[in-house]
């Protein structure tokens, strides 16, 4: 064990005894070593002599009489001068002791080197923090504003967009009266005597005029599901294979460089809007009249069962990439870029859809080299339907 003499001089904290005023009676050889002394060299000196001058003022006003006063001091800062004139920072804890002899004061004194590091590696951290703490809250503010402008922005571009569906709209429905008009007076110029030249201009301007209407009713429709109130239908019991032919009859004229057939698995009578299925089965021949192979012919298929009845369209002729059928059915949206023009708006896929969104039902589409394109709709049977004898092709 070692001696208490060894523990004194040894100890991991600096040891001095000095009287009241000061003087130093002892010191162990930690302290003397911290401030470049022998510790023989110190003895006789006065404490406050090793301090600075801001240390000596602060030891006359303050702990020297707390030292007098309560007795003690505990943590205080001090700067001592070492012997190279470099400062030595440390913490003092004290105590007055009265002795039979007079009063001492027995100090202990210990290192802040790693304290101060801590002390100034703890404010850098606080301050970064802060400087965090700042940084988050500019960019949540700046966050703030910017959903801000783009909630406004997006306000705005929807205040544009319905003022846009509804001048369309609006323009759409004033354009069909005029149309109207030119198709019936090419109508009453047809029925007269004309050369072949002038017949061929009466005959072109009736063929716009209806490709107009389509492209007008398709405006119409688009318009009307944007502003939300969706496709309009009229349902009525209707003669399904009746209703067909007559529209094979009519597509067959209106695609003349066409082969159109039509192929009904059942008779049936149906519960649907005949003007919107006559229309969507329209949209889709003529899609496949105008991408499909016309070596080819286009095949239209009926089959009316007591849950469903269900229609498919079929051509053959290039194959849809699986990528653009995902967005095949979105207004502007073509199959292929090659058009014989007999759409220019890209409508009617996706009125096909809508209008089969109407009645309740679903529509699918599948392409491949092999097969080639066929489109499906399958609507929910109402409980009126009515299937019975089978019909030849």
């Amino acid at each position: 064990m070692p001696s208490a003499e060894a523990l004194f001089e040894r100890a991991p904290c600096g040891l001095v005894v000095t009287l009241e005023d000061g003087t130093i009676l002892r010191s162990n050889h930690t302290f003397a070593e911290w401030i470049g002394f022998q510790a023989q060299q110190l003895l006789g000196q006065r404490f406050q002599n090793l301090l600075t001058m801001g240390g000596r003022i602060f030891h006359q006003t303050h702990w020297a009489p707390l030292m007098r006063m309560q007795g003690s001091v505990a943590e205080v800062k001090l700067d001592l001068l070492h012997r190279d004139g470099r400062l030595v920072t440390l913490l003092l804890n004290g105590i007055r002791r009265e002795h039979e002899h007079g009063v001492c004061y027995e100090l202990a004194l210990f290192g802040l080197v790693e304290r101060d590091r801590y002390e100034r590696e703890l404010l850098a951290a606080r301050k970064r923090a802060e400087q965090l703490l700042a940084e988050r809250s500019s960019a949540e503010l700046a966050l703030q504003q910017a959903k801000t402008e783009l909630a406004v922005a997006y306000r705005q571009a929807q205040r544009r967009a319905s003022f846009a569906e509804q001048m369309v709209a609006i323009a759409s429905h004033d354009l069909k009266n005029p149309l109207t008009a030119i198709k019936m007076a090419s109508g009453l110029l047809g029925r007269g005597e004309r050369g072949a030249r002038e017949q061929q201009l009466v005959d072109n301007i009736q063929v716009s005029c209806e490709r107009a209407q389509r492209m007008i009713a398709d405006l119409l429709d688009l318009a009307s599901v944007r502003i939300g109130h969706g496709i309009s239908i009229r349902r009525r019991p209707v003669v399904l294979h009746d209703l067909i032919a007559e529209g094979v009859a009519e597509w067959r004229v209106a695609f003349a460089q066409a082969q159109v057939r039509y192929l009904g698995r059942n008779r049936g009578t149906v519960i649907i809007d005949p003007d919107r299925l006559y229309q969507a089965l329209g949209n889709l021949v003529a899609n496949s009249a105008t991408y499909g192979d016309l070596s080819y012919p286009i095949t239209l298929t009926s089959d009316v069962s007591a849950a469903f009845t269900t229609f498919t369209v079929h051509n053959h002729g290039p194959v849809i990439p699986a990528p653009q059928i995902a967005r095949l059915f979105e207004p502007m949206t073509r199959a292929s870029e090659r058009s014989a023009g007999v759409r220019s708006v890209g409508l009617g896929l996706f009125i096909v859809k809508e209008i089969v969104n109407a009645h309740g039902g679903e529509i699918a589409v599948h392409s491949c080299e092999a097969a080639g394109t066929t489109f499906t709709l399958r609507l929910p049977a109402l409980p009126s339907t009515a299937p019975s004898e089978a019909l030849a092709p």
